[in-house]
Parts: C-alpha cells; structure tokens; sequence
C-alpha cells in the first residue's frame, strides 16, 4: 500500500536525529569540529552562525550527502549514509522547478522519483495544493507563479516524499523581506499540520527564533557548538507580536552577540 502524502502515513517512526562528536575537512581546512547536536522526533532545531561555519555541510552529512571524518551521525535509527539519505528530504535555498513541468507535475517530482507512477504521483501530490493555499494553481508553470508560491510548490514537492525529517538549507533566502516574513507563519501552519522533525539552517537569527523550537548557534570555522537558546514563543500568535516582545528582543540580541 502507496504512502499517504496528504496524512504522512506509511512513515517509519524515528527517533529524531542525534550528532556526536562529528568533525569534518577538507584537505587542510577544518569545517566542523566536534559537534553535538540532539533534534527530537517533530521538534524543530535552527542552526544560525556566520558564513563559512560550515551549516550547510553539516546539513548535507545528516542527509547522507557527506560522510564525516569523526563522530556519529543518527537519523531515526540509521547511521548509514544511505539509511540517513532515505530517511531525510532536502530543501534548498533555490527552488529548483523545472519551468516545462506545471506546478504539479514539480511537486509530484518526489514520489516519481521513488518509482511511482506519473498519473498516481499526481493524484497523490494534487491535495497537498487546497491543503497549503495552491487550489487552482495546479496547471501553471513556474514563470506564472510568485516567488513565494514558488516556494510552497517547492515545499510541497519536500514534503511529498514522505520522510519524515525535513532539512531546510535557507529556504526563503531569496525572497524579499514581506515575502520571507508571511512564508514564516505559513512554514508554521504547515508543519502544525504535517509534523516533521526539522533542521533549518539559515543567516537570520529572527527566522531562526521564530520557527524554531530550539536555535543552535554555531562558531566561525571551524564550527562549533557555542550557544544553545530555547525560543517557545506561541506559534499561533501573530508575527509581529512576537518579534517586537521584549522577550523575543533579548533573546535575539543573545543570539547575534554568540554569532559575532
């Protein structure tokens, strides 16, 4: 029986994921050193830091993408780089849609790859669109829509390929800055209703915040753990609310002080 996109059924579950003491180089430059990181089952984790401090190829060894020196890595049971890579769906910062697919043909795109046939993708990936605001925007092509729609199709597309880990390599960097602010409460609502376990990695310590039930700072290269901040600020709350309390404000100003 085909997994149930719409409701996540057919997921194994796991434990989150678990780092310890992971390190990576390459050749004489030491990305990652000794990292310790815990993300519990559908709980989500921000990791902020400078550039260069080596998050997204942090990001890119819990999807099995890269091998770490030392250390070991743990994703819902699996330690294997093709264990990790089977349980973990990738987002990046570019949507990636290819302009001669519609809009839904780019989200059924995940399970096509898995072997499902075209016209069952399709109609497994179609209610995902009324489910997060696309309802009739099925058959348009990439160029037709905005940059934040864009966006949700590319999400979409993570999400139809049922993992249940989802890593977010700066997934609204592109967008302008009202944009990035309304995909936020709709990133919010979306995973309130398809929980995941999440790894975000982005640059703006207020998106981390806001998403994230906990916010791992990460050193300049080579990273490392230097502060961890536990936000809990309401997720039904509206936005502005929140990143103007003073308790969102102090606890930002801790965040960029341990990122500078």
């Amino acid at each position: 029986m085909p997994a149930d996109v719409s409701s996540g059924n057919g997921r194994q579950p796991g434990a989150g994921i678990t780092l310890s003491g992971v390190g990576k180089r390459f050749g004489e430059v030491v990305a990652l050193a000794g990292i310790d990181l815990g993300v519990p089952r559908h709980s989500r984790t921000g990791l902020v830091g400078p550039s260069g401090c080596g998050k997204s190829t942090l990001l890119h060894i819990v999807a099995g993408l890269l091998e770490p020196d030392s250390g070991e890595v743990n994703v819902g049971g699996a330690t294997a780089a093709a264990g990790r890579l089977a349980a973990c769906a990738l987002m990046l910062q570019r949507d990636l849609l290819l302009p001669w697919r519609t809009a839904l043909d780019n989200a059924a795109i995940a399970l096509e790859n898995r072997g499902v046939p075209r016209k069952e993708a399709r109609s497994r990936a179609r209610p995902l669109f009324a489910r997060f605001g696309l309802a009739m925007f099925e058959d348009a092509r990439p160029d037709q829509l905005s940059g934040g729609m864009r966006q949700r199709v590319s999400f979409m597309r993570t999400l139809a390929a049922d993992k249940d880990v989802l890593l977010l390599d700066e997934p609204f960097g592109s967008l302008d800055s009202i944009t990035r602010a309304r995909m936020q409460e709709w990133l919010l609502r979306a995973l309130a209703e398809v929980p995941r376990t999440v790894l975000l990695v982005t640059h703006d310590v207020e998106e981390a915040l806001l998403l994230s039930n906990e916010v791992v700072v990460v050193s300049a290269r080579p990273g490392r753990v230097v502060r961890v901040l536990t936000p809990g600020f309401p997720t039904d709350a509206p936005r502005r609310e929140i990143v103007t309390s003073p308790e969102f404000v102090a606890l930002k100003e801790q965040a960029l002080e341990a990122v500078e």
